[in-house]
């Protein structure tokens, strides 16, 4: 059994405890918490919950730690840091500063003989594995990423640690008129504000200043500054009752053309939609756990990402098993 720990128990920790539930090979060793772990109530039976500080006390009892912190402010330290007592996975997700994540984990896990996996999820994750492949397929062609409509977890974490946000959710919104150019097999230049909208909604503590909120929502770099933004004030009450779940989804897209004279047209497309986007990449994130302890079993160190792990290692079934029945 492959012993998990926890490092934070939001709405992704709560998603990893039910992925680990579901997949007979794991087990669920211990969460650990920057809240009082009294007030923190799992799902598990008969697993301890601890302080966040507690962790590395415990890292004989777990073979791989999964960060659930938010990317923002979270994981830029946490996955280094947590990389020297375990191995680890995180779903660290601003785009632009993964190859100076990698690099921090990479020098940390080596150091101490892990294996860290860091962006795990649908994106950064499974949409980054289909934009690799369909362009391995189609060299010649153009890559297209439509994100929701859906709440995005980052973004709305982002938002939530501006000073005077009580709680917040964001929306990505595609630009339909974008979309249907793209599968229509135009090949458009479009910009990053021509694909996206982004429309947020948040509560404000009382008394604070809505205008510096709004202010700094529109204009934080690598989350809304490329953007056309919305931001909609609303009470808690209205954000629980209209704004409570947390869907996503969204489309990966390449056109390309073969033949010798490049004759024919071709349109690859991933898509996904889905109920829960926690519940979703934590599902993603148990899976690229069994790989890193597998890695680890093989003496291998070091930081990774999806783009470096066979298939098979995230499979609890066998080569064997795999070419059996689903080659």
């Amino acid at each position: 059994m492959i012993k998990i720990g926890i490092l934070g128990y939001g709405n992704l920790g709560r998603g990893i405890e039910c992925a680990v539930r579901h997949n007979p090979d794991m087990e669920l060793a211990a969460v650990f918490t920057r809240r009082d772990p009294e007030s923190v109530h799992i799902l598990t039976e008969n697993v301890p919950v601890y302080r966040a500080r507690q962790a590395a006390e415990k890292k004989d009892e777990i073979d791989v730690l999964i960060l659930c912190g938010g990317s923002a402010t979270d994981l830029p330290w946490q996955t280094p840091e947590y990389a020297r007592y375990f191995n680890v996975v995180d779903s660290f997700d601003t785009h632009a500063k993964i190859p100076e994540h990698f690099e921090a984990v990479d020098r940390a896990a080596a150091e101490s003989g892990h294996v860290g996996l860091i962006s795990a999820g649908w994106d950064p994750g499974m949409f980054s594995l289909n934009r690799l492949y369909a362009g391995a397929v189609l060299p010649g062609g153009r890559d297209y990423t439509f994100w929701g409509r859906g709440v995005s977890q980052g973004h709305s974490d982002a938002i939530r640690r501006i000073e005077g946000v009580k709680d917040a959710r964001q929306y990505t919104i595609p630009v339909e008129a974008a979309l249907e150019a793209v599968r229509s097999g135009g090949n458009p230049e479009l910009t990053t504000r021509q694909k996206h909208t982004r429309e947020c909604f948040v509560v404000a503590e009382e008394g604070a200043d809505l205008a510096r909120i709004e202010k700094e929502i529109v204009t934080m770099p690598n989350y809304f500054s490329d953007y056309d933004t919305a931001v909609h004030f609303i009470s808690e009450e209205e954000l629980l009752r209209d704004h409570g779940g947390i869907p996503h989804g969204g489309f990966v897209i390449r056109t390309g053309k073969t033949g010798w004279n490049d004759e024919n047209s071709h349109v690859i497309e991933y898509s996904l939609k889905l109920d829960s986007n926690p519940e979703f990449t934590a599902s993603v994130i148990a899976a690229y756990a069994r790989a890193v302890y597998r890695l680890h079993q093989e003496g291998q160190k070091g930081c990774r990402t999806v783009f470096d792990i066979a298939p098979a290692y995230l499979c609890p079934e066998s080569g064997e098993q795999l070419r059996k029945h689903l080659l």
